[in-house]
């Protein structure tokens, strides 16, 4: 639907909504957890007060309520964007993501000889991650204290 071809109370109610979500992502972007979820809340609000919503509607009704409830669950872990950015930090990791899912997907493949199960592909990498991230070794001394390890060059080589 574009705001051109809608009745004109609608198309600024769309407007409404639309510079809202603006709000909304710019709340987020700047770590402002708090105001994201007000906004977000606010939005929910305007539309579930429509007596007669369409399907559009509904399924942007459903969206928001999962959106806010993701923001609410992950509250805690969502950076200040804007502020990464300004310290020229990296604020991306599709990259890696998506480099990993490449090979995982190849790996999980039905037409794949061998292929992993899905909780193998986990416990895999979570291995893999705690050897990237140099502490395989601490938590195996958890598990057993009496483990000893010391570097050599071939872990050196088998970590790259």
């Amino acid at each position: 639907v574009t705001v051109d071809n809608v009745d004109p109370s609608l198309a600024a109610e769309i407007d409404k909504t639309a510079q809202e979500l603006e709000r909304l992502k710019w709340f987020l972007w700047h770590g402002n957890v708090f105001r994201a979820l007000q906004t977000g809340e606010d939005l929910l609000f305007d539309m579930e007060t429509i007596e007669e919503p369409t399907t559009k509607q509904n399924q942007l009704i459903k969206t928001l309520t999962e959106f806010n409830g993701y923001i609410r669950a992950n509250a805690a872990n969502i950076p200040n964007y804007g502020e990464l950015y300004r310290a020229g930090e990296r604020i991306t990791s599709s990259f890696v993501e998506s480099a990993v899912n490449q090979v995982i997907s190849n790996r999980m493949v039905k037409k794949q000889q061998m292929r992993w199960t899905k909780q193998g592909a986990h416990l895999l990498l979570q291995v893999r991650t705690r050897v990237l991230n140099d502490d395989l070794a601490s938590g195996f001394h958890r598990w057993y204290p009496d483990f000893t390890h010391t570097k050599t060059k071939d872990d050196h080589a088998l970590a790259a």
